[in-house]
């Protein structure tokens, strides 16, 4: 039976190690080292850590893939194949030369478009219509290797948490098709040709609202950090981010950038933007759980004429 080693972290990564692990002799599972995470900074395991472990699988947590001690580790592990999702490290030529059939990569874009980091994130907040998955036979450059399949997907008005859950097991069920071609060679890998863009890690910057952006551009960005860490605005000198709400393309001209237009009992609330009107459906005031704008109206008394800021001010 073909002997594969997997390289993931996060739950992006969790079908695919399922899906492996049902057809394929798993000879070691290689994730991303314990964190201290929460307020408490209690050690929490990885995605793919939990769901080795409850498979009975080796796993080992290297600092660094480039260590000689890791890497003897892994040729006495004697790959076939190295399965590669989400894992958080850049493979040296050594790994990538150690099996026989490769290093293959699920990519959650249509390479060669969004390279990198946060393509979710990056194709919601463009405002694309269509995304998809890529399996690629990994090279040394970031996500620049040759094609060996992908399959495209409309992305509607999904979130990001939406579209990640659908194209993790989108990605285990296109690598479980591609697999068997690959290791038979009947699988011809591809340059990457077209268009090329990158999908940059985020930002602090890109989770504030801009209120001078158009409705459209802000709803993409809020879709794009559901649900976390979701984007965010200010209600006097706390943080209010905002989690759902619709486009509308009707405009107040006496109103500026910000300013509350409408309140709809029970629903939520227009705010004017650049161009067209927001209505926020749900919402997140700091230190609260999510909540139905309605009820943040009651709770915070908003009203007609207020206006979210950019930045810090006086209540």
């Amino acid at each position: 039976m073909l002997k594969v080693v997997f390289m993931g972290t996060p739950h992006f990564a969790v079908p695919v190690l399922e899906k492996l692990n049902s057809e394929y002799e798993i000879v070691g599972v290689i994730t991303q080292p314990d964190r201290a995470r929460g307020r408490g900074k209690r050690v929490s395991f990885s995605p793919v850590k939990k769901k080795a472990l409850e498979l009975g699988l080796v796993v080992l947590q290297p600092l660094s893939v480039r260590k000689t001690d890791f890497l003897e580790i892994l040729v006495g592990l004697r790959p076939d194949l190295i399965v590669v999702a989400a894992y958080g490290q850049i493979l040296p030529r050594e790994i990538l030369e150690l099996p026989k059939f490769g290093c293959l990569n699920i990519h959650a874009s249509l390479l060669p478009r969004y390279r990198g980091a946060a393509p979710l994130q990056r194709v919601i907040m463009a405002g694309e219509k269509q995304t998809g998955v890529t399996i690629m036979l990994m090279d040394e450059g970031l996500d620049t290797g040759p094609l060996l399949s992908q399959k495209e997907i409309e992305i509607g008005e999904w979130t990001t948490g939406k579209l990640h859950d659908h194209l993790a097991v989108l990605g285990a069920e296109l690598l479980m098709e591609t697999l068997p071609l690959w290791i038979e060679g009947k699988i011809k890998p591809k340059i990457q040709e077209g268009k090329v863009s990158y999908a940059q890690p985020l930002t602090k910057a890109d989770e504030k609202i801009n209120w001078a952006n158009g409705a459209l551009m802000i709803y993409n960005q809020i879709r794009a950090l559901s649900p976390r860490p979701g984007a965010f605005t200010f209600f006097g000198d706390q943080v209010l981010k905002i989690f759902a709400g619709i486009s509308q393309e009707k405009n107040y001209p006496n109103a500026v950038p910000g300013e509350v237009v409408a309140l709809s009992k029970g629903k939520g609330f227009g705010v004017q933007t650049g161009e067209g009107t927001l209505f926020v459906k749900k919402v997140q005031p700091a230190g609260k759980k999510i909540m139905a704008a309605g009820d943040f109206i009651n709770g915070y008394h908003l009203e007609v004429g207020y206006v979210f800021s950019e930045s810090r001010t006086s209540s």
